[in-house]
């Protein structure tokens, strides 16, 4: 049994055990609750304190490995010029497109409140700083202080400062420090994985608490939580088609027929690197040269996941309407700028992993309780299926858009493209 399968069983018997021992009238239903609720809280606590580390790890990494390919020529660079922007552009749309579908399709009150009582938070609801404090906030007087009070915004620009500077570093002493960073992050995804190992014991004990105080309404708001969050995500998938047309001059049928078989295999493995093969074959229809996509592609994979920062910043949002919390547009501004900052990071990351990895910097950065992620983590194979076929079409889009804007096509012979390559390096 796969360990999505795993978590995802626990989470409904958890939620059906809680609910079954409150229907049945037992008058020991509270101190059960005593008993599964420090136990849920202790292996969500065993996620968190891999949150800084990790994220300060990766991001470092990532932009090393972003500026070591733009160094490679200048299609590397105009393409990622052109992935900051759609990552930007992504977070943006979340915070724009999930406030409105939360609005047209509202969860019952009654789901909402009973969901929200279900949850303890072990830290207060944080309050919305005001402009000048946010303006005032962003650069930290303290690196080591803003990791352990969880200010992951000026720790996010410390560390994205910091990254910039390695890469200006000799290669030697860069490829060391690279290196130190890239074990770092190893070694806390080797934690991360035995933490998720036991995630079911976690969940369960977390989704029996949930059942036993809000009962059936929970599998509900969860149900509203997977469609509301994936549609966020679908409309992401559906900006490859005008990306392919407006920026590579792709009509709509082509790119579509073009994508079909990388759609299929993304479909079956949830993976957008196994489908890396496909997608080559995808901008080999698309007229793209390999010279172009086979540089492009692998880039894409590396440090590119489109829907990341929409996907991961409509969670936030979720999860503060659970709360009814009312997010200032100082609020969103910070959940938007943490969303599109520690995507690149978070690519090549497992799943599950990356879940927590991604989105608790964008709650903790808005003030939005982080405790409910260990039970949306159980549920997130139909938003991680969207997520991948959005990534998998926009890194297509995307590579041919690149393609097509610094001059490669199909008709150029092997030697200009030869003499493109030789100008950009």
């Amino acid at each position: 049994m796969s360990q999505p399968t795993r978590i995802l069983l626990a989470l409904i018997l958890g939620l059906a055990a809680g609910i079954a021992v409150v229907a049945s009238g037992t008058p020991w239903v509270e101190t059960s609750i005593t008993i599964f609720e420090p136990i849920g809280n202790l292996w969500l606590n065993a996620l968190r304190m891999t949150i800084v580390p990790l994220v300060v790890a990766l991001l470092i990494t990532g932009i090393a490995a972003s500026a070591e390919a733009a160094r490679a020529n200048r299609l590397a660079t105009r393409a990622l010029l052109l992935f900051v922007a759609l990552l930007w552009i992504s977070s943006v749309t979340a915070a724009l497109l999930t406030p409105l579908f939360l609005n047209l399709f509202p969860l019952p009150t009654e789901a909402s409140t009973a969901l929200r009582d279900a949850l303890t938070v072990s830290t207060p609801v944080g309050e919305a700083p005001s402009f000048a404090d946010f303006i005032q906030s962003i650069v930290p007087t303290n690196a080591i202080a803003a990791a352990a009070e969880d200010a992951i915004l000026p720790l996010i620009l410390f560390t994205m400062v910091f990254a910039f500077a390695v890469t200006q570093l000799p290669p030697e002493p860069r490829v060391r420090l690279v290196a130190f960073f890239e074990a770092i992050g190893d070694t806390m995804l080797i934690v991360i994985n035995w933490v998720l190992w036991i995630a079911p014991i976690g969940v369960f004990a977390l989704a029996y608490v949930v059942g036993a105080r809000a009962g059936g309404s929970a599998f509900g708001a969860l149900l509203h939580y997977v469609l509301v969050v994936s549609a966020v995500g679908v409309v992401l998938w559906l900006a490859a088609w005008p990306l392919a047309k407006f920026g590579a001059g792709i009509p709509f049928g082509q790119f579509t027929r073009a994508i079909a078989p990388s759609q299929a295999v993304a479909f079956s493995t949830h993976s957008s690197l196994a489908t890396l093969p496909a997608m080559l074959r995808a901008n080999a229809k698309l007229d793209v040269p390999v010279a172009a996509s086979g540089v492009l592609l692998p880039m894409a994979v590396a440090i590119f996941r489109a829907t990341g920062p929409a996907m991961n910043l409509a969670v936030a949002i979720y999860i503060a309407y659970w709360f009814g919390i009312e997010l200032t547009p100082v609020q969103m501004a910070l959940g938007v700028a943490a969303a599109a900052t520690t995507t690149m990071g978070a690519v090549g990351i497992p799943g599950q992993a990356s879940f927590v990895t991604s989105i608790a910097p964008i709650c903790i950065a808005m003030g939005v309780p982080i405790e409910p992620l260990a039970l949306l983590i159980a549920v997130e194979v139909l938003p991680d299926l969207v997520r991948t076929l959005g990534n998998v079409s926009m890194d297509v889009a995307a590579t041919a858009t690149a393609a097509r804007r610094s001059g490669f096509t199909a008709a150029e012979s092997d030697s200009e493209q030869d003499r493109l390559l030789e100008e950009g390096a």
